[in-house]
């Protein structure tokens, strides 16, 4: 009888889903950019195939599968019920905006919900100024929370799940992020809702999004704003990353448009092959999902991300550099990488 080689045996051992990411990270091929106006995108594709199936939630709420309301009537601003009657899970992405019942909210990270389950999922409210129902349930939009806040969001999530193994995000500062940018981009709203912003630049992010065009097989795309800020999102296949592009150029685009000074410079090939080897060279970490799956933390130099795993696939990945440093009169801000990566040598070595 023969024995299976240790390179056999290895090869159907189940990757952790740390490996997955590595895995995905690794395989990835950037394609020559586009840019326009500030915003400069590098296609990713990938020899990698999925087989999890899912609906997006996009999809689920259109046809009637899915709906998505308040946890109770009273409502709580950190928790969205999903209840998912198809018979596939549901793909809820980091940062979909969510607009109706009591006030808008956008997702904290991504989350795979079950088929015919109600889930409670963890939401930030981007509408600070209500508190009362325009509708009973809610609806998706055209929009993903900006990039830069999404990047502030993804640290303090990612801070929640490691020190308490919550997902919540700093509230506060969700709401201060959205004042702010508001007041930069002129974009005021009663309800001081985030939504105002987009439908206030409406014309200029749909030129963005005719200008940057989507390519045969691309699974997810390097996006640089001015010169010096990176995001990444990687998904399993092409249609999933096609349906949510025009969104992702938008989130994308809004924080371009503030970086007039950098517009006319397009970053290399060179830099956003090094933005995803410092993903690969980071230090990853692993929690259950809030349903289906795991969460993957990854701390990089000068960069951080998450990512969603269920059956040894990458669903999403998400990536930014860091929003902040920290300083010594700051010492709140962003913390350095040197900082969290040991932070995370430390827990783990406890674990």
């Amino acid at each position: 009888m023969r024995h299976p080689t240790p390179a056999e045996s290895a090869a159907h051992t189940a990757e952790s889903p740390i490996d997955s990411a590595g895995t995905a990270l690794s395989s990835l091929s950037i394609g020559t950019p586009t840019h326009f106006a500030g915003l400069t995108v590098f296609p990713l594709t990938s020899d990698l195939a999925s087989s999890v199936r899912y609906l997006l939630l996009e999809e689920g709420l259109r046809t009637g599968l899915v709906s998505v309301r308040e946890v109770d009537k009273g409502g709580s601003v950190p928790h969205l019920a999903v209840e998912n009657r198809s018979d596939a899970d549901v793909l809820i992405v980091d940062g979909e905006e969510l607009v109706g019942a009591r006030q808008n909210r956008i997702a904290n990270l991504t989350l795979l919900v079950p088929a015919e389950r109600t889930t409670t999922i963890p939401v930030s409210c981007v509408e600070a100024g209500r508190w009362g129902y325009s509708r009973p349930d809610f609806d998706v939009t055209e929009r993903v929370q900006y990039s830069r806040g999404r990047a502030a969001r993804l640290h303090s999530v990612h801070a929640s799940m490691r020190s308490t193994g919550t997902r919540r995000s700093d509230q506060g500062a969700v709401w201060d992020s959205v004042s702010e940018k508001a007041a930069r981009m002129e974009a005021h709203s009663p309800t001081e809702a985030m939504s105002a912003i987009y439908e206030h630049h409406a014309a200029t992010l749909d030129d963005y999004v005719e200008k940057l065009p989507l390519n045969d097989g691309q699974v997810g795309a390097v996006f640089v704003t001015g010169a010096r800020q990176f995001g990444m999102d990687l998904f399993d296949r092409h249609e999933t990353f096609a349906a949510l592009f025009p969104k992702l150029v938008r989130s994308y685009a809004i924080d371009a448009m503030e970086r007039s000074a950098d517009r006319a410079r397009a970053p290399g090939r060179k830099r956003a092959h090094a933005f995803v080897n410092r993903l690969r060279e980071g230090a990853f970490d692993v929690h259950p999902a809030v349903a289906l799956g795991h969460d993957v933390g990854v701390v990089a130099r000068g960069a951080i991300a998450g990512a969603l795993v269920r059956q040894e696939t990458v669903l999403h990945l998400t990536a930014f550099s860091e929003p902040t440093r920290a300083t010594e009169d700051h010492p709140g801000a962003y913390p350095s990488y040197r900082q969290r990566r040991e932070s995370l040598r430390r827990r783990r070595g406890r674990e």
